[in-house]
């Protein structure tokens, strides 16, 4: 694939596009250039596939995509900031790889060309960012946010319950159990049970036995989703009654043991079932394409990306000075970057599975 091609939307990309300015009602329409810095072979191919697919679903008639194979070496970064200012950009949108960035940032400050990852997380990159006047904005949640956002409902929603913390040992386990324990003591809350389970086993009847006789009601898993159907599973056949709260890595495949109703998950949401993206997504599968993974984010990205150019095109000012502060209706919803060039609103939502899927979640009754 040529790194300046965007693959065609199957059947009828014209349609599509009329199809969506026509159903979300977008902004008012002015011609805007902007990259779109994606993978277009190797292991995250398909990922840029979903990111070139979103965009090319939101550019407005006049917009000009500029489609910039990431390659995620070491080195490849500057020679992807000078193709996006040979092309005019004043926006790029896409970013999967922290080398990318790291390595284009400071040709995209002297451009006046801002960056809007959809995927990387680093807090060190957004530090360095902020240190040296980087145009980088974030799209994807910022590392430590899960934490947080688990931290926040569990003070303000079971406050009065007696907690768990149990991790598998991981990483990413370790680290977020120990992120939350943090904030919970911070809190007043002192968990009245802490312990690092085995993952992968066939049954957890011994952990689910000590966090009965503990007289936890709340148990807070730092591991895979799989691990935590099997608890699940194994307090249902000794009746005892423990809500288990996961993490975003609870978005998972739902086998080998399915999970059950009311297990509570602090993960983004399903993109595809948002009100906002309705449109978006009917029009898109109308071509037989489908809204997964980046698409949506991508897309949201490009309406920031235009309605900040329309607004700096507008004052004569540089969208690197607009897009923090600036209020955008995008198929995610209302977005706001802030001062900090990160989102205005933590992305982690409270969900619960019922019916088969993770919905909006209703803790009244827990």
């Amino acid at each position: 694939m040529s790194a300046h091609s965007i693959p065609s939307v199957p059947r009828h990309g014209a349609v599509l596009a009329a199809a969506i300015a026509v159903c979300l009602a977008a902004a008012p329409v002015s011609a805007a250039t902007i990259g779109v810095v994606a993978p277009t072979v190797g292991p995250y191919a398909m990922l840029g596939q979903q990111i070139l697919r979103g965009a090319k679903a939101a550019a407005a008639a006049g917009d000009t995509l500029v489609p910039i194979a990431e390659s995620c070496e070491q080195g490849a970064g500057k020679a992807i900031a000078d193709k996006l200012k040979q092309a005019g950009a004043t926006a790029a949108i896409g970013f999967l790889c922290v080398e990318t960035l790291s390595e284009s940032l400071p040709q995209l400050k002297e451009a006046g060309i801002a960056a809007i990852t959809v995927s990387v997380r680093s807090k060190i990159l957004m530090e360095d960012a902020t240190r040296y006047g980087w145009p980088f904005f974030r799209l994807a949640p910022v590392d430590g946010e899960e934490a947080s956002r688990l931290a926040e409902i569990v003070l303000s929603k079971f406050q009065n319950k007696s907690i768990a913390l149990v991790d598998d040992g991981t990483i990413y386990g370790r680290e977020l159990t120990g992120a939350i324990r943090q904030k919970l003591e911070a809190g007043g809350i002192k968990p009245a049970f802490a312990d690092t389970f085995r993952p992968g086993q066939e049954q957890q009847l011994a952990l689910v036995r000590r966090l009965v006789k503990a007289g936890v009601s709340h148990v807070v898993v730092g591991g895979d989703r799989a691990d935590v159907s099997v608890m699940a599973r194994d307090a249902a056949a000794e009746k005892a009654a423990l809500t288990f709260i996961g993490g975003d890595v609870m978005r998972a495949a739902d086998r080998p043991v399915p999970l059950a109703d009311g297990v509570l998950a602090v993960a983004l949401a399903d993109y595809a079932t948002l009100p906002a993206a309705s449109a978006a997504v009917a029009a898109l599968r109308a071509t037989g394409s489908e809204s997964d993974g980046y698409t949506l984010p991508a897309y949201a990205a490009v309406q920031l990306a235009r309605a900040a150019s329309v607004k700096a095109a507008s004052g004569k000012t540089s969208i690197v000075q607009v897009l923090p502060g600036l209020a955008v209706d995008t198929v995610l919803g209302p977005l706001t970057f802030g001062a900090d060039h990160e989102l205005a609103e933590n992305p982690f939502r409270l969900q619960e599975w019922r019916g088969g899927a993770f919905q909006p979640a209703n803790v009244e009754r827990k």
